[in-house]
């Protein structure tokens, strides 16, 4: 089975997942964007008209206004992966928002997670 990519995907495709993880625990679509909006500079506006269109995953990544300069505080494991030690600069866009996720659906306190 070949391999995929996963910065090829829709976003629209890809975003509700995310939600979907936070919402399960508890959590809402609004601190999602919060989380997306902190790390990449899009509004949740911006967020919400990216959904309706077909840019990839990757795409959403590479055009971001302003990746926060404080995304180099985000350490640990995301899918066996640490993510200090990701080389590649876009899949460590990438495993940020992971991890920044994942960090929201295990209960995390949303200042804790945006580290202000």
């Amino acid at each position: 089975m070949p391999k995929i990519n996963i910065t090829q995907i829709a976003f629209a495709k890809l975003y509700p997942m995310l939600i979907n993880k936070a919402v399960k625990k508890g959590r809402t679509r609004q601190e999602v964007d919060s989380v997306t909006s902190w790390l990449t500079g899009y509004t949740a506006e911006d967020i919400a008209k990216i959904e309706k269109t077909s840019m990839t995953y990757g795409d959403f990544f590479l055009n971001s206004p302003s990746f926060n300069p404080n995304s180099s505080l985000i350490t640990g494991n995301i899918c066996g992966v640490r993510v200090e030690e990701i080389e590649d600069p876009l899949m460590w866009k990438i495993r940020c928002l992971d991890k920044l996720i994942d960090e929201l659906a295990k209960g995390r306190p949303l200042e804790k997670i945006i580290r202000i």
